[in-house]
Order: C-alpha cells, then structure tokens, then sequence
C-alpha cells in the first residue's frame, strides 16, 4: 500500500510518499481501508519533531474516515470514523491507503456526513467537546468566547456550543462572513483593541462564562479579562511566545478556572466515545463538517502539508479512492 513516511524529523521535505506492506490487525485491532484523512496543523508539527513521543519511522494523520475491511466481523463492512490519542505518533496513522486502530477506537460514521466531510471533523469536534463539555460543562444559556473561530476547531466549538444551547462571541484573523452561516459565531468581533471591552458591550458588561482559547499566549491576558465572575478558561495551544502574565488578584477575586486540554492525552477509543456522543448532532443536522478548503490526492501530499504549513483557513483533506458519497 501507499502511504506517507518520514524516517527522522526536520522540515517537510523529510515526508515521503513510499510503498510500504499493508499492514495486518493483530488481537483486538481493525483494519481500515481509508477513505479520507484530513490534515491538523499538530501533523506538520509531528513532522518538524515538536511533537513530544513520537517514535520514528512513521506515518503520520490524527483522523481518518473509512471502511472495515478485516480484524471484526461485527464491523465488517461498516463505514467508521476516528481520531486522536496514539495514532500517527507511537501508532501508524491516517495518511495512507490503510490504518490499523484498536477495535473500540472507531464509531460508526454519521449517515449525514461522507468519508471527506467525517475525516474533516474528528479531531476538531473532540477538542471542542472536551473543552466544551468534559472541562467546562457548559450550560444552556451561557455565552462562550472563542478565538480562532473561523479555523476548524473554533467553528467546532461555535456548532457544538449552538447545539447545547448556549451562545457564541468570535474573533478571527480573516472574516467569518466568508464562512457558510452555521459555522459562523453568533456574534463576531472586528479587530477589537480591547477584546474585554468588546466582550462587556455584547454581554451587557457582564463578560462570557467560557473562553474557549485556540491561539494561546498572545490574546491570554485581553481573554481572561473577559471572563464573568466564576468564568472558566480552556486553552488547546499556544503560538508564539510559551509564557503569559495577568493579574492573579483579579483572578482569584473572580474564583476564575483555568482548563488545559491536549488531545494527544485522549486515546483513539475515548475519541471514538466521543464521537459517537456527536452522531446525533450531526444526523439531526444540528452539526456539520468543518469547512473543507482544499482537497488533495495521496500524491499530493506533500503540497497538502504545506498548504496547513501556511495557514489556509478551512480543512485540508487528503481523498483516497472510492471515498465519493456518504
């Protein structure tokens, strides 16, 4: 089978397109002919070894849409979806004609979405749950604050935030209006020069009860001023500089919480929990895929790297063959 490979970290020239043996599900494991993979910035990070525990030779790709093909005769056949935890670091991941998972690592793939539109959303619906739901419990009626919200994740947390019935404030570097109507914040922030008074005006100076953090660093201090009284923070990265100040007397004073989430802690069966929880939402059409901006072949997937490498907005996907229709 074909499959991306790279034998040690660097830049992405290090990432080959190589014929390797297909592999074989050993005891409690499936094999899954892909259909469709798509590509998170954390896959060109892999490659460029800023990934912690990777281990080398390996293929990389966090998620993945396809069908069973060996390994269960209870998923014969079924059409299923995956994400997370080990796979493209200590396991072989997605970027290939086939992947071998854990059996409980995959759900059944929603009927509503097809292989590309499933591949696009693993990892940014299980980021946005685990932030939305499992860190913060956020409540119907409650206002959430995400930034990066035009970027697969953010508008993640926008769908999955509208579905629990609570609202959404967004700020971006590009216009949401560019976005298809769902997948845009209920509200969405200009360029604010303070993002804790473009907050307050929209929630009649109270502040949001979540900020849900895609960026990091750069907006920590402006987010956390933000929050309302007994507010929760989830941060999921950090670009630029590691390190942020703000004022801990204020935070205390408001009981604020402070919530990191990383994916790579959650494993590809508790992804697939996950997932299955989000079925529903998108069978209902209360949730749908991520907006796909460029699609690839296998062949091409060194340009679908550095298409993520330079910040196209949207999804990239890679499509295997047979991958048309839901």
């Amino acid at each position: 089978m074909r499959a991306l490979r790279f034998e040690r970290f660097g830049d992405l020239g290090e990432l080959k397109l190589t014929e390797v043996e297909r592999p074989m599900p050993g005891t409690g494991e499936i094999l899954v002919a892909v259909r469709a993979a798509s590509l998170n910035p954390s896959d060109v990070k892999n490659v460029n070894g800023k990934m912690e525990g990777t281990t080398l030779p390996r293929t990389p790709g966090r998620d993945f849409a396809g069908v069973v093909v060996a390994g269960s005769a209870r998923l014969a056949g079924v059409e299923v979806w995956g994400a997370c935890g080990e796979i493209g670091f200590t396991r072989d991941g997605s970027h290939a004609e086939f992947i071998v998972v854990p059996e409980d690592g995959v759900a059944r793939k929603p009927a509503s979405l097809d292989f590309e539109e499933a591949a696009a959303g693993g990892v940014n619906f299980v980021t946005a749950w685990a932030g939305l739901v499992d860190a913060t419990a956020l409540g119907a009626g409650e206002t959430v604050f995400v930034t990066g919200s035009a970027g697969g994740v953010g508008s993640s947390v926008v769908q999955l935030a509208r579905w629990m019935g609570a609202r959404s404030i967004g700020i971006d570097r590009v216009d949401s209006a560019g976005l298809p109507p769902h997948l845009r914040p209920d509200v969405a922030l200009t360029n604010p020069n303070d993002i804790a008074q473009a907050v307050a005006e929209q929630t009649q100076g109270r502040g949001v009860d979540v900020v849900f953090d895609t960026v990091g660093s750069p907006l920590f201090e402006q987010n956390l001023a933000a929050l309302a009284r007994g507010g929760r923070y989830v941060i999921i990265s950090s670009a630029g500089d590691r390190r942020a100040s703000f004022d801990i007397l204020d935070f205390y004073h408001k009981r604020l919480v402070l919530h990191g989430v990383d994916t790579r802690a959650i494993g590809s069966a508790a992804a697939a929990r996950i997932l299955e929880r989000l079925r529903p939402g998108f069978d209902r059409a209360a949730l749908d895929a991520p907006f796909i901006a460029q699609r690839f072949s296998l062949e091409d997937g060194l340009r679908a790297y550095q298409a993520v490498d330079a910040g196209l907005t949207g999804k990239v996907v890679l499509v295997m063959p047979g991958s048309s229709g839901a």
